[in-house]
């Protein structure tokens, strides 16, 4: 197949996915609305930031803990469990039990890449967990006096920028653990290793300023930062100007990987399941 097939049979696939997605975001809205409690159940287990902050207010109780007063903390994992809960993402369960059952065959026989259905399908939640994100931006106003947002106009800009490079790693991230199912009896199993170096390193459940020099520094060669404590430093503005770009740049260095990685996986795994007949 020549190099101008694959370009226009590419170019065709993403004008029908830009033509389709706005019904596919629809979509995926109702099936949030619909299966609400099941939203509400899953973003209460990912309130981890909320343990945290009381641990470390404990600890800060008797003084600054770095430069983290009591207030800094209780504006730091609030912002935290705000990005987390509009970044991440379900895909590498769906994935790995429709890869199992066979389900995703359905998919393959439509004429767009299965992970346009997979994506609006997350991104079609974020309105509901935006409505259920207020209050906690609200509480951290009127208790700290203080929004886990940007106020100057790049920072918001970045801020904006941020939430879409984190979304696009773990989205990315979860597809190619996901995909590891067609390879693998379950790829939950290796989920898990990674779902343990994200809650380490990512700023999750520790200010990843509060950590030796070394380990810090090895975190700007990994994607956890970019998926939780950039976004947190740039809607608390702890970073500005060229740190902030750097950063940027940074993660969007590891989308572009994440998203290789993950199509290409996922492209051989399809091989594969073609050919036992999945």
């Amino acid at each position: 197949m020549s190099a101008g097939t694959l370009a226009r049979r590419g170019g065709g696939e993403l004008g029908r996915a830009i033509a389709a997605y706005p019904a596919m975001l629809r979509a995926g809205f109702a099936g949030a609305v619909a299966y609400r409690a099941e939203m509400v159940v899953w973003m209460l287990t990912t309130t981890m930031p909320l343990v945290s902050l009381a641990l470390w207010s404990a600890v800060a109780e008797g003084g600054s803990v770095g430069r983290y007063s009591q207030r800094d903390f209780a504006v730091y994992f609030i912002a935290v469990l705000l990005v987390r809960q509009l970044t991440s993402s379900w895909l590498v369960w769906e994935l790995n039990y429709e890869i199992k059952q066979g389900i995703l065959a359905q998919k393959l026989l439509k004429p767009m890449h299965p992970l346009w259905s997979y994506s609006a399908a997350n991104l079609g939640a974020l309105p509901l967990r935006v409505v259920l994100c207020s209050p906690l931006v609200i509480l951290s106003a009127a208790l700290f006096d203080a929004l886990p947002l940007p106020r100057q106009a790049l920072s918001i800009f970045v801020f904006c920028v941020s939430l879409l490079g984190a979304w696009l790693i773990n989205f990315f991230i979860m597809a190619l653990v996901g995909s590891l199912a067609f390879f693998v009896e379950s790829s939950i199993a290796v989920f898990d290793f990674y779902l343990l170096a994200f809650v380490l390193l990512s700023g999750y459940i520790v200010p990843l300023d509060l950590f030796p020099p070394a380990v810090r520094e090895a975190t700007y060669y990994l994607p956890f930062r970019y998926t939780v404590a950039f976004p947190v430093e740039v809607a608390t503005e702890t970073i500005t100007g060229a740190e902030m770009r750097d950063q940027l740049a940074a993660q969007w260095g590891f989308v572009v990987v994440a998203a290789c990685a993950a199509l290409l996986v996922f492209r051989a795994g399809v091989r594969r399941f073609g050919a036992f007949g999945g």
